[in-house]
């Protein structure tokens, strides 16, 4: 529980001295989540399925601070007994538009914290790239790993609406 503490007061810390440096307002964006594990993860799970909620704050032309914090549930393969894992990813990180608008690269670090007795903490990372329509719907895709005893990895997609 201290860690989680932890962590949640370094991103509130990093956001607000983000949001001290730019006159600019951000914006919030809520999305669904979905991924397909690869690599060895593919021998035990499925799928990835949950939710985020997403703050970018603008800190230079065409460049934002974001953090993130949601749920994902990996889908356990009935092999090895079915079920599900939670996590809830904290993440922060910084978000680039190319010429301005439109497509954009972004990465993003953190952690990964597992809602079963014991689970622990992973170090998550996610480089990735996307595309913001006009109307405020973003997609995007990413590689993303949480590193903890071996590594969880997936390729995952976000569909999310800003407001």
């Amino acid at each position: 529980m201290k860690k989680l503490f932890f962590v949640l007061a370094i991103i509130a810390g990093t956001a607000f001295t983000a949001s001290a440096q730019s006159s600019s307002s951000g914006h919030f964006s809520i999305g669904f989540d979905g991924g397909f594990p690869v690599g060895s993860s593919s021998d035990v799970y499925s799928v990835v399925l949950g939710g985020n909620l997403k703050y970018e704050q603008p800190i230079a032309s065409a460049t934002y601070f974001t953090v993130s914090a949601g749920y994902s549930s990996l889908k356990v393969k009935d092999v090895f007994g079915g079920g599900s894992l939670g996590y809830v990813p904290l993440k922060a990180g910084i978000k680039y538009y190319f010429n301005g608008a439109g497509f954009y690269g972004e990465g993003q670090l953190g952690a990964a914290i597992s809602t079963e007795s014991g689970g622990g903490t992973a170090f998550a990372y996610s480089p990735g790239i996307g595309y913001t329509i006009d109307g405020g719907f973003d997609l995007g895709v990413r590689y993303e790993g949480w590193s903890k005893n071996g590594t969880f990895s997936q390729i995952g997609f976000r569909v999310g609406y800003n407001f």
